[in-house]
């Protein structure tokens, strides 16, 4: 354990350390009050295992301002005349009460009686009870900037009950259900125009707004009291004749229920479209002024894609794609947007590679303004810096008795031993002060991160990230960007909270009793059924596609937020770039549900819709399952692409193997035909069924009714890499030549499924985390990509305890038994990138891998060696395109998949096998096992773990 006391700090705060230990050491932090803090290890369920969900904060617990006891806030303030509460209020008389300060005011509610429209009431409302209120619309729009709450009292029951009311579809109802109001106002934040700058901020709880304006050195120069429109309770304002850069910030005078009081707080606009270092100021900027833009924007190339099936996604980290690499021409641009215009470096050398075997997409995970990385880096820690900065920063770290503090970090940590705990204790130890996270934390939704440019102040950043996306596209790339519109950093009165201060309580999704933001996500989740914050969602994305020409959303956590939300965000970004994509996680979870607050857009509710989600059915038959497990857990939970029935480790029961693999590989064959619903297929038990019949936990495994609904994949950020996972469970007497086969067959299942393939940077080079699950915040240690293939990162420490420490005796275990075959030579690492860009090549080299539409797979697609006595091991697809009057590949009438995931040769009878060759690409290809495939008279034969691809020609 590091012998030092280091909460995480946020973002612009580093400077409070000291202090903040004293406060620690003194016992005084929490002062008795109530505590709301997610750190949470959160497997959200879709059935089975999906995606581990972790919460990526670099923040010190929240010592909020409310009261040790919890709150109720289970009044519900759905429209002018309308209140729901809850049938356990047993109370006879309420009231609804209204405090300024000054004065009390009451009105009577009454039972509800006639009829009402049920779909106005959310789900997990309808048990409460309604009331009515009588009250003008300008007596609730002044009420709803004061303390507003129900008291119910009894003439039997002494003590009074008090219920705080939520009022967010209230606000809907009075200030957007109009047709010129809130939401129809399309210059939110600020707008330039000429020599006059506007201002729009949408606060209509709030008493009083004043507009704080500063200089380029932060020194105020004037304000100015907004003025409120009530119809749409926007406040606006401008200043005119401006000869400098304009920085400005929001003042709000408003009663906020984290405090129960009224505050007068300062943020920053949650419309910001440029910030300053460390986003304490919104910077204003007119975006299509040449000044912003780099040279050659607007001649840039624009890569289309006819069909959404011909996408192939490569999900690359901004940091971990430079990070390591020894060929860039300054060390200053290592980690940041500028790595991606260098000309010579291993990344983009490799990135050419990529794209001329067929790769079209690189998706970036988040890089828009978080609120966990300090943009000043003279105040952050690098692998690269010497132990002597770390100990200015942090005086009192484990490594600052260290005689020798001119050696770098990364010096150090190679100078320990591998085997113990140390290496990972010093990445830990450095996480709140080091440059990494993942980015699944906004702050502002609409501004590049400023901790990737190498100048984070204003227009800079923004020239810097517009001259990223330019370069990735004239590479030859679209680019696709990761946006977490579903939570934000935080909430109520803390730093990074922006949305909660301008309109508490209304951004974010409240527990229906005691009004406590809801963190299913891993942190405070946000109310996109909300129309003002489906707006902000929808605006951002317009600004993202026109602005910085982004082809295309991966959404976090998408089914936290409406189908319908996502339907028209979809077609808004439609009227700026008509071939975007969209796409993400359709995990059915949390406060959500099973569509407890709306139509989710989930993965059984987004069948249809051309939006994709990643598909866990095939993940978890190829990868295996058991994504909470811990120790021995995991080793038992084998996949089909980790020994799943051919290869079982010492803890597999065979029986037992033999029916999961047999239920795997239905799910799997689904899986590669699009995992559609009304795919046919003769199960295990010899069954003619459809993939929706398939079982996949209580769900069933196909749900899809379009290619364009599915995201195939075996590997992302998220869970441990796929070398990782396959070293978990592979026997140990697996020969490393074998590892590095079906590590290399575990990519082939979504490479060659129907859908789109969605492709982890580096698991082309055995991409390993040292077992790491979770590697959101620890560092370039763990994150490690070498572009130069010398190395993948394996056995680099073991990883850090937080997440793996129950999994530690099981990693010495089979480092040891395994003997080194686990280890990879440079030369592994060259086979597998040359025979993962053929896998590339042979999708794009025929349009028969990307079906693009239900009727076609069905038609085409037909699965051989199914049933109760299908050979063991071995997966066979063939494609059609014989009928002539429906063709599609030119020069191609059928092609033959076969996938032997077996420790020996397979033979499978198919008719007029003879006529069918292997794929020149793989005849010509580095792989020599392949070559040793054949077509026989009525039969194929392939060598062991290996994938074949026969075509029959024309």
């Amino acid at each position: 354990m590091p012998n030092y006391l280091l909460f995480p700090l946020k973002k612009y705060l580093y400077f409070t350390l000291i202090t903040l230990i004293a406060i620690l050491v003194s016992g005084c932090f929490y002062s008795g009050q109530k505590t709301i803090y997610s750190q949470q290890n959160l497997t959200h369920n879709d059935s089975n295992n999906t995606d581990t969900i972790q919460s990526n904060k670099k923040t010190k617990p929240v010592a909020l301002l409310v009261n040790s006891t919890t709150q109720d806030f289970s009044a519900h303030w759905l429209s002018p005349k309308l209140i729901l509460l809850p049938q356990n209020n047993l109370h006879q008389q309420h009231n609804l009460t209204f405090e300024d300060g000054e004065h009390i005011e009451q009105v009577a509610l009454t039972p509800f009686i006639g009829e009402i429209n049920h779909l106005r009431i959310p789900k997990h409302l309808r048990s409460f009870n309604l009331f009515e209120v009588k009250l003008t619309d300008d007596k609730i729009k002044k009420w709803l900037k004061n303390k507003v709450y129900v008291s119910s009292s009894s003439d039997n029951i002494s003590s009074k009950h008090i219920a705080h009311v939520q009022t967010a579809q209230l606000l809907d109802v009075l200030f957007t259900s109009q047709s010129n109001d809130a939401d129809e106002v399309k210059n939110l934040g600020a707008t330039v125009n000429k020599n006059l700058i506007k201002f729009a901020l949408w606060a209509p709880t709030a008493k009083q707004v004043t507009l704080l304006i500063f200089n380029e050195d932060k020194q105020a120069t004037d304000i100015i009291s907004l003025s409120e429109n009530t119809n749409t309770g926007i406040w606006s304002g401008e200043i005119s004749n401006i000869q400098q850069e304009v920085y400005y910030q929001y003042q709000l005078n408003t009663y906020h229920p984290a405090s129960d009081k009224v505050e007068t707080l300062t943020t920053t606009d949650p419309y910001s479209l440029s910030l300053s270092t460390n986003s304490e100021y919104s910077h204003v900027i007119d975006l299509d002024d040449s000044k912003n833009k780099p040279n050659g924007w607007s001649s840039q190339q624009d890569v289309l894609i006819k069909n959404p099936e011909d996408n192939i996604f490569y999900e690359t980290h901004i940091r971990d794609f430079s990070a390591h690499d020894p060929k860039l021409s300054s060390p200053k641009v290592r980690g940041k947007y500028a790595a991606f215009s260098e000309k010579n470096s291993a990344g983009i050398k490799h990135f050419k590679a990529l794209q001329k075997a067929g790769i079209n997409n690189i998706h970036l995970l988040p890089t828009f303004d978080i609120g966990t990385v300090n943009e000043d880096e003279s105040q952050v820690i690098d692998l690269n810096d010497p132990i002597s900065k770390l100990c200015q920063i942090v005086p009192q770290h484990q490594l600052c008795i260290l005689g020798d503090q001119k050696m770098t970090i990364r010096e150090y940590l190679e100078t320990l031993p591998l085997a113990t705990q140390e290496r990972q204790a010093i990445v830990s130890s450095m996480r709140e002060i080091d440059n990494y996270n993942w980015g699944y934390d906004p702050f502002h939704y609409t501004v590049p991160e400023g901790s990737y440019a190498q100048n984070p102040e204003g227009s800079a950043r923004i020239i810097e990230f517009r001259q990223m996306v330019q370069s990735i596209h004239n590479l030859g790339f679209r680019v696709i960007m990761d946006v977490v519109y579903n939570h934000t950093h935080q909430a109520g009165l803390e730093p990074t909270a922006v949305l909660d201060k301008i309109v508490p309580n209304y951004y974010h999704r409240l527990d229906p009793i005691t009004g406590e933001i809801a963190q299913s996500t891993c942190c405070d989740n946000t109310a996109t059924e909300n129309v003002m914050m489906e707006k902000l969602m929808t605006d951002s994305l317009i600004v993202w596609a026109r602005d910085y020409k982004i082809d295309g959303f991966r959404f976090d956590l998408m089914a936290h937020q409406p189908k319908s939300s996502m339907l028209k965000a979809r077609k808004a970004v439609q009227g700026v770039d008509s071939d975007t994509y969209f796409y993400g996680e359709g995990w059915n979870f949390g406060e959500v549900a099973n569509n407890q607050r709306f139509m989710q857009a989930s993965q059984l509710e987004l069948g249809g819709t051309q939006i994709g989600t990643f598909t866990d059915r095939l993940r978890d038959a190829v990868r295996g399952g058991a994504f909470s497990a811990s120790g021995d857990d995991i080793r038992k939970s084998q996949g089909i692409g980790s020994g799943l029935g051919t290869l079982p480790n010492e803890l597999v029961n065979h029986e037992k193997s033999r029916s999961d693999y047999l239920l795997s590989a239905d799910q799997l064959r689904i899986g590669l035909a699009g995992n559609l619903a009304d795919f046919p297929l003769e199960n295990a038990q010899n069954e003619n069924v459809t993939g929706k019949k398939i079982p996949y936990g209580d769900q069933p495994t196909g749900y899809a009714l379009d290619p364009a609904d599915t995201i195939n994949y075996v590997s992302k950020h998220d869970n441990q890499t796929l070398w990782d996972n396959n070293q978990y469970r592979l026997p140990y007497s697996t020969s490393t030549k074998d590892r590095v086969r079906i590590h290399l067959q575990s990519l082939a299942f979504p490479i060659f499924a129907q859908g789109i393939p969605f492709l982890h940077m580096g698991s082309e080079f055995l991409r390993s985390k040292s077992f790491l699950r979770d590697s959101y915040d620890y560092g370039d240690w763990f994150n490690k990509v070498d572009f130069t293939k010398q190395t993948n990162n394996y056995n680099v420490g073991l990883p850090p305890a937080d997440k793996d420490q129950a999994n530690w005796p099981l990693i010495k275990k089979l480092r040891a038994n395994n003997e080194g075959r686990d280890i990879v030579s440079p030369s592994d690492i060259e086979l597998s990138s040359e025979v993962f860009k053929t896998f590339i090549s042979l999708r794009m080299s025929t349009p028969l891998f990307r079906l693009t539409n239900s009727e076609q797979i069905i038609k085409r697609v037909k699965f051989h060696n199914t049933g109760k006595e299908q050979q063991i091991g071995l997966i066979v697809m063939s494609i059609d395109d014989s009928d002539k009057s429906q063709q599609l590949d030119a020069d191609i009438s059928a092609l033959v998949v076969i996938f032997n995931t077996s420790t020996a040769e397979k033979t499978i009878n198919f008719k007029e096998a003879e006529q069918y060759q292997l794929h020149p690409i793989q005849r010509n290809g580095v792989d020599t096992v392949v070559k040793q495939s054949s077509g026989n008279e009525n039969s194929f034969s392939v060598p062991a773990l290996t994938t074949s691809i026969f075509i029959k020609k024309r």
